[in-house]
């Protein structure tokens, strides 16, 4: 194999470059040239297919930082039709003329649906990103567990879900080392970018009597909401547990009472007792559609201060009342920016180099996976993409294992702190503090202008010529 090209799809994440970083360096050791296809599967439909030469002369260009968040490649959300031959086969004949060979797509379980089409005529493997953490399996046999439904709101289509039953009766207390995919990169950065804006946000709450509720990202998922867990909150709300308003009315008095103070933390895809989204915010979806939801926080605001009521908090105190003693904030994308930490970094490279030796080894429609155990920590392996697929061919966001969540306690399990344990521990590195104290304050900041990483790739930028 002598070219490869790489793209990145989807949302951005803190460790995207680090992925692209380690591809190229892992392609120079194997005296490979790579080639960065801009903006996602959108550049295979520009007929002039815009590329960038990752490594000419097998030298990896300067603006491939992998201390750099964000993708100097820039992403969409546009994804390849499977049922559109015609447009399938102009791909395949673009990819030709810029004589690729395999592709490599960075990206989460939208991008591992996405990519399935062009594996028939293109050796194409997925190196993980994300920081919902929702890409990959609790075990093995996960995608067996999921059921559809027609949808009464769609003729045509159906609604899909786990297996609850099954689920739960499947392995009660998930074994750690059997996790496919044990966390991706970009999750250490959200989830230190949002426990250290909830601790933040504590010291708020507790000087002036406050009930707190902070929204974090995490779609179907409640990997980012339980890591926050390091930041100390009262209560964690999941999106894969209904909550039922009366026992969490009950514990947060029950807190109030014992401290004047309550922080919850809740995903933004958090539902009610009957299913629904409380953050939904109407049938509008993104380009690779997922629904798009805003407003979790706002809503269980709302139904707090209906619940608990004024009466609770004047008896406190008399200047306070439901609306002035309950607020919201979002972390917002904040958790998909910045410089990566160390764990996301590291791994992030040593997948993207991955993805590169599956390519050599014709492996295709595969996913290079960050294993975990208790002998050898982390390390690097792969899965099929096929592996991945409930038995209708579909790809699911994994979603929290239950054995991970108290639901009694509305917080983190012991299991759930043996999983996040191996992660975080050392997830921070010297340099990441180290940078931090001589970039944040740098007097040049006040006086230069920030310069985009994406001026210098323009110039970098060639295109196919004309069909």
């Amino acid at each position: 194999m002598k070219r490869i090209a790489i793209l990145t799809a989807g949302g951005d994440t803190p460790a995207l470059n680090a992925t692209i970083y380690g591809a190229v360096c892992r392609a120079n050791q194997l005296r490979i040239e790579v080639f960065g296809l801009l903006r996602g599967f959108d550049s295979l439909f520009n007929q002039r297919l815009p590329h960038v030469r990752l490594n000419p002369l097998l030298s990896t260009i300067p603006e491939l930082d992998p201390n750099y968040g964000g993708s100097i490649l820039g992403s969409s959300r546009t994804y390849v039709d499977p049922g559109n031959q015609e447009s399938l086969d102009a791909i395949y004949d673009r990819l030709k003329k810029l004589k690729i060979e395999g592709l490599i797509c960075i990206g989460g379980d939208g991008t591992l649906n996405g990519l399935q089409p062009l594996c028939d005529g293109l050796p194409t493997v997925l190196a993980p990103k994300t920081i919902d953490n929702d890409l990959g399996l609790n075990y093995p046999c996960e995608p067996d567990k999921w059921i559809r439904e027609p949808n009464e709101n769609d003729p045509k289509g159906f609604k899909y879900k786990i297996n609850q039953s099954a689920f739960v009766a499947g392995p009660a207390e998930i074994q750690l080392e059997q996790m496919v995919n044990y966390a991706t990169p970009g999750y250490a950065t959200a989830v230190f970018v949002s426990a250290h804006g909830l601790s933040r946000i504590r010291t708020t709450a507790e000087s002036h009597r406050r009930i707190g509720i902070v929204e974090v990202m995490g779609r179907h998922s409640g990997y980012i909401a339980l890591g926050t867990a390091y930041g100390q909150p009262d209560v964690i709300l999941v999106p894969e547990v209904p909550i039922d308003v009366d026992r969490l009315v009950e514990r947060v008095k029950e807190i109030y009472e014992l401290q004047r103070h309550v922080v919850i933390v809740c995903g933004e895809g958090i539902i009610d007792e009957t299913g629904e989204v409380l953050g939904a915010s109407s049938a509008t979806q993104d380009p690779s559609g997922n629904v798009v939801l805003s407003g979790a926080a706002e809503s269980l605001g709302s139904i707090l201060k209906t619940e608990i009521g004024n009466e609770f908090f004047t008896s406190h105190d008399r200047t306070l009342n439901a609306s002035s003693a309950i607020f919201t904030r979002k972390v917002g994308h904040t958790q998909r920016g910045g410089r990566p930490l160390l764990f996301d970094r590291f791994n992030a490279s040593q997948l993207g180099g991955k993805a590169v030796d599956m390519l050599v080894e014709r492996q295709n429609n595969s996913v290079a996976t960050l294993q975990w155990s208790k002998d050898r920590g982390f390390f690097v392996s792969s899965a099929t993409g096929n592996s991945f697929r409930d038995k209708w061919g579909k790809i699911h966001a994994r979603r929290l294992h239950p054995s991970f969540y108290d639901n009694e306690t509305m917080n983190v399990s012991q299991t759930g702190i043996e999983y996040l344990l191996p992660i975080f521990t050392n997830a921070i590195g010297h340099d990441d503090v180290e940078h931090m104290r001589q970039t944040l304050f740098d007097s040049g900041n006040l006086f230069r202008r920030y310069h985009s990483v994406n001026t210098d790739i323009e110039k970098r930028t060639t295109y196919l010529s004309g069909d």
